[in-house]
């Protein structure tokens, strides 16, 4: 009896409908957890380009350097580093152009930034949709795997004289397995989605208050520059 009813067994004897559901809940989590491992990764990342750029920039190095360093790393800077020489760049090109109002350079560089803010947000909530769908769906599939197994069991059963928990019990636990690796697939999922959209929200709001403080920079040296004479 233990034997006809380890893991194994129970899978191996399930119909087709059952294993094919079941092989879909296997591919669906190894692909859940591939997914979570390189968002951890990822995020940990940005974490730390932005906390890089952040001390750099209050270090007191100015703002060109800042941004010929940025330009020059392009490929290998963070969210931060790219949102800030988005910002540079269009004050830069407006500078260039002989525009000396102050709030069109500003107003130039801000909408830069939010552009910038808004594309390094979708990079970063990539693969948290994927997520979502696996937490949310998953075990309605490992569901239907079980429904589906119960009623093929208890099919195979009409042609049976006598039924007892013996002959009923296989069948029974071979389709639950369906719903088991249902919820193996979507808890983690589900766990990892609400982790990964506090870090992202943390991550959001971190690049929203550095567009505001180098507004505000900004925004004092076009003051000083009109105060000067320039």
């Amino acid at each position: 009896m233990n034997q006809d009813l380890s893991i194994l067994q129970l899978v191996l004897g399930a119909s087709w409908v059952v294993q094919f559901v079941m092989l879909l809940l296997l591919i669906v989590s190894i692909t859940s957890w591939a997914a979570i491992f390189r968002k951890l990764f990822a995020l940990k990342r940005v974490r730390s380009l932005n906390d890089e750029f952040e001390r750099e920039f209050w270090s007191g190095t100015s703002l060109n350097d800042l941004f010929s360093a940025a330009a020059q790393n392009a490929k290998m800077a963070g969210p931060m580093e790219r949102i800030f020489a988005s910002g540079m760049r269009e004050y830069t090109k407006l500078r260039e152009r002989r525009i000396t109002d102050a709030g069109t350079l500003l107003d130039g560089a801000r909408r830069a930034m939010r552009a910038s803010f808004q594309r390094e947000l979708d990079t970063v909530e990539t693969n948290l949709s994927f997520l979502a769908s696996v937490g949310s769906v998953s075990p309605y599939v490992g569901l239907f795997g079980t429904v589906w197994g119960i009623m093929h069991a208890f099919t195979g059963l009409a042609s049976l004289q006598s039924v007892t928990l013996a002959t009923v019990a296989p069948g029974i636990a071979e389709a639950l397995v369906a719903t088991a690796l249902g919820l193996f697939a979507a808890i983690p999922a589900v766990v990892a989605y609400n982790n990964f959209a506090r870090d992202i929200d943390r991550v959001a709001i971190k690049l929203e208050t550095f567009i505001e403080e180098f507004s505000n920079i900004l925004q004092r040296n076009l003051g000083a520059h009109s105060a000067s004479g320039h």
